[in-house]
C-alpha cells in the first residue's frame, strides 16, 4: 500500500522530535479526550497517535492493544496529508485499505474517522481518531465532536511548543544569574503550576508565565490588579476569612478550591495554597500563592451536553497574550539581577515553594553531594534534611549495583559537558533508608553557578504506577479461565523461539491441540463442568511437559504446546503428544459428573534455517490437527 507523505515532513518530523513527547508515559490531560471521544461517538477504540518516519506511535488509547503500528499499515498516515477530516465508512470496501493487516485480523477495523493534530504553524504531528470494528457512517454533529477534541489535543501541542521556546530564552540568561536567583528561576520556571506573591494590600508583587496562562491576562496587567478583582464574587468571602486568620497568625496556610475570573470575564475553578512569609522581627512580609487550573476536573462532574461550549472556551488562541507573558520574564529576571535584597526575598520565595512542592526536591553539587533536601524527599526516602544534606547521593537512595555507573555518569559529565540524564523524564529505580526499593520518576537540570555546577532534580515515587502496569501486562498475555499464556503471549514467544531454534541449530516443535467430545460435556453437564474440564487439562499438559515448553490456551478448546531443543524431531514431538493424550483421555472429574475427552493433535516441526516464520508454522500445526480430527478421535498427525 502507498503512504502518501505530507509536503512539510522534514520539518514536521523535526518538531515533532523536539516536542520530546514520543514514547512517553500516558498523561491524563490526553486520556480524558480519548475516553471523551469514544463515549461521544460510541465507539470501541479512540486513539491519540503520532507519526514518525517508521510508525504510529499512540499517546493515549483506549480500547486498543497495541502501543504502535507500521507507519505503511496506519489509516492516520492518510489523514495527515488532508486539511479535512479523513473518514472511511468501510474498510473492507476501500481499495486502499481492504488488504491492510489492521483490516484482516485484529483489531478488526471496519469504521474509521480522524482529525489532524497540528501544530501553531499548521504542521500534523498526527490524529486524533475514533474506530470501530463495524461499518458505519458519521453524523456531523458527531464530526463535530471529534473536530472540537482535536482541536483541544491541538492547543496542548501548541503550549509544549511555546514551553520549548520559553526554556530555550531562559537558558541564556541563565549564565548570569546569581546562584539564589538561578535556584528561584529554575524552579519558577520548571513548576507546573501557577506560583505569586502578593502583598498584604492583596495586589500581586510577581506572577509566573502558568498563573498568566489560567487566568489570561499578562504578567503587566496583573501587576496592576489585586486577587481581590479576578476573584469570582461568590468566593470572595471565603477567600477573604481565611485570609484574615492567616495574616493574623492563627494559621501557617491554608487551602481552598474556588473560582477566579478570566480576563474574558468566564469563570475557571482553581485550588489555592496559601502561606505567609514573615520578616525577621514577625512582621508579615508577603503572601505566597500555589494555583493548579483544576478547570478540567470540574468540566468532567458537569453534563457531557456543556462539553462543546467548555472546549470552545479552552482552545482560544492566546498567541499575543504568551509573547507578552515571556518579555515580562525577561523584565524580571533584568530587575533581579540588580536587587541583592530582592534576591534573598526570591531564595526564602524558594525555599517556601521547594519545601511545598508536590515532587520530592533534591539539589547536588558538582561532586554528587546533597545540597538540599525538601519535606517530600524526606516523606519518600525516609532520610531526614539533617541526614542527607552533606553526604554523596549515591550513599543515600542510589542502588549499590548503580552507584559506581551514577559517579562515572557524573565524572563524564563535568569532563564534556554531556549527559543523558539531564532535561528528559526518566524512571530509575532507588532505595529508602530502611532498605526498601521504589521506582521513581526523575527530572534533572544542570546550572552553572561562579564555573561550578549545581543539579537540581525533581523525583516522583510511581512504584504502584509501575506495579499497576506490570499487573495490567501480566493479565493481557494469560488466559483468565486456565491461567495458561494466551495467544497474544503466543505472537510474542514463538517468533523468538524461532530465533532461538535458529541459533543454537536445534529443531523446534508446535502441537496444535483440539479437544474431542468437549461439547458433549457442556451440553451434559453445562458450561460450568466444561470449565472445569478446560482447567483440568490446563493443569495436566503443564504437568507433562518440560518447565522450558510453553502451553498456550488459543481459544475455547484449542490448545498449542511449544517444544523447544528436540534432539530427535519428530519422534521426540510425538513422544510429548502420546503422553498428552493419554492424560487427557483418563476420567477427570467435576462437581457435575465425571467427565470423558481425548484429543486430536497436529504436530509441526521447525528445521534451524528453514526461514518458516511463526504464522505459517501456526497454520501448518492447526491444518495437520484438523487432519488428525477428520481421521479419528483421539489421533495424531503427523
Amino acid at each position: 500500500m502507498v503512504v502518501p507523505f505530507p509536503a512539510s515532513e522534514a520539518e514536521r518530523l523535526y518538531l515533532l522530535r523536539a516536542l520530546q513527547i514520543l514514547d512517553t508515559a500516558p498523561e491524563p490531560v490526553f486520556d480524558r479526550l480519548t475516553r471523551l471521544l469514544a463515549h461521544g461517538l460510541g465507539t470501541p477504540i479512540a486513539l491519540i497517535s503520532l507519526v514518525d518516519e517508521n510508525r504510529q506511535w499512540f499517546k493515549s488509547r483506549v480500547g486498543f492493544d497495541m502501543s504502535e503500528t507500521p507507519r505503511d499499515q496506519a489509516f492516520c498516515a492518510h489523514a495527515i496529508v488532508d486539511d479535512e477530516p479523513f473518514v472511511v465508512p468501510d474498510a473492507w470496501q476501500d481499495e486502499r485499505f481492504a488488504n491492510n493487516p489492521l483490516v484482516l485480523d485484529a483489531p478488526h477495523i471496519r469504521f474509521y474517522a480522524g482529525v489532524p493534530i497540528r501544530t501553531q504553524d499548521g504542521l500534523a504531528l498526527g490524529t486524533l481518531c475514533a474506530i470501530d470494528t463495524r461499518p458505519r457512517s458519521i453524523t456531523a454533529d458527531e464530526l463535530q465532536i471529534l473536530q472540537d477534541l482535536a482541536d483541544v489535543v491541538s492547543r496542548e501541542m501548541h503550549l509544549r511548543e511555546t514551553l520549548l521556546l520559553t526554556r530555550s530564552q531562559l537558558n541564556r540568561a541563565d549564565e548570569v544569574l546569581v546562584e539564589s536567583e538561578a535556584r528561584y528561576r529554575s524552579i519558577f520556571e520548571l513548576a507546573s503550576v501557577g506560583i505569586a506573591t502578593v502583598a498584604p494590600d492583596g495586589t500581586w508583587q510577581s506572577v509566573n508565565e502558568p498563573l498568566c496562562q489560567i487566568v489570561g491576562y499578562s504578567a503587566d496587567e496583573l501587576l496592576q490588579m489585586t486577587f481581590l478583582d479576578i476573584t469570582h464574587p461568590q468566593d470572595l468571602h471565603g477567600d477573604l476569612e481565611l485570609l484574615r486568620r492567616l495574616a493574623a497568625g492563627e494559621t501557617d496556610s491554608y487551602y481552598l478550591e474556588k473560582r477566579y475570573l478570566h480576563k474574558d470575564g468566564r469563570p475557571i475553578w482553581i485550588s489555592l495554597n496559601v502561606s505567609r512569609k514573615v520578616s525577621a522581627q514577625g512582621e508579615l512580609e508577603y503572601f505566597i500563592a500555589v494555583i493548579r487550573n483544576i478547570q478540567a476536573r470540574k468540566d468532567v462532574e458537569e453534563a457531557f451536553a456543556t462539553l462543546r461550549q467548555q472546549l470552545e472556551e479552552r482552545v482560544r488562541e492566546r498567541t499575543e497574550q504568551l509573547s507578552q507573558s515571556n518579555q515580562a520574564l525577561r523584565t524580571v529576571i533584568e530587575s533581579q539581577q540588580r536587587a541583592e535584597l530582592d534576591a534573598r526575598s526570591r531564595e526564602a520565595e524558594l525555599a517556601a515553594v521547594i519545601e511545598n512542592a508536590n515532587d520530592a526536591y533534591i539539589s547536588l553539587d558538582q561532586n554528587g553531594i546533597v545540597r538540599a533536601w525538601n519535606r517530600l524527599a524526606q516523606e519518600t526516602f525516609g532520610w531526614s534534611a539533617g541526614e542527607a544534606i552533606g553526604r554523596p547521593l549515591d550513599s543515600l537512595i542510589v542502588p549499590p549495583e548503580m552507584a559506581a555507573a551514577h559517579r562515572v555518569g557524573v565524572a563524564r559529565y563535568l569532563k564534556s559537558g554531556e549527559s543523558p540524564m539531564l532535561g528528559r523524564r526518566l524512571e530509575l529505580p532507588a532505595l529508602r533508608k530502611d532498605g526498601s526499593s521504589l521506582i521513581v520518576e526523575v527530572r534533572i537540570r544542570d546550572l552553572k553557578i561562579g564555573g561550578k555546577m549545581l543539579f537540581s532534580a525533581f523525583l516522583h515515587d510511581i512504584s504502584d504506577r509501575k506495579r499497576t502496569e506490570a499487573l495490567r501486562e501480566s493479565e493481557a498475555r494469560h488466559d483468565a479461565l486456565t491461567g495458561l499464556l494466551n495467544r497474544r503471549a503466543l505472537t510474542e514467544i514463538l517468533p523468538i523461539a524461532l530465533a532461538r531454534a535458529d541459533r543454537a541449530g536445534s529443531e523446534l516443535g508446535l502441537l496444535f491441540i483440539d479437544l474431542d467430545g468437549f461439547k458433549m460435556v457442556n451440553d451434559t453437564f453445562g458450561h460450568e463442568a466444561g470449565d472445569e474440564l478446560l482447567r483440568s487439562v490446563a493443569a495436566l499438559l503443564r504437568q507433562c511437559v518440560r518447565e522450558t515448553d510453553s502451553v498456550v490456551r488459543l481459544a475455547g478448546d484449542e490448545f498449542t504446546v511449544l517444544l523447544e531443543g528436540l534432539v530427535n524431531g519428530l519422534a521426540d514431538a510425538r513422544l510429548v503428544a502420546e503422553k498428552l493424550q493419554v492424560a487427557i483421555a483418563q476420567p477427570i472429574s467435576t462437581t457435575h459428573g465425571v467427565a470423558h475427552a481425548s484429543a486430536s493433535v497436529g504436530i509441526a516441526l521447525y528445521a534451524p534455517g528453514s526461514g518458516k516464520d511463526a504464522a505459517q508454522l501456526l497454520r501448518e500445526a492447526d491444518s495437520l490437527m484438523y487432519q488428525a480430527k477428520r481421521a479419528g478421535r483421539g489421533k495424531t498427525v503427523p
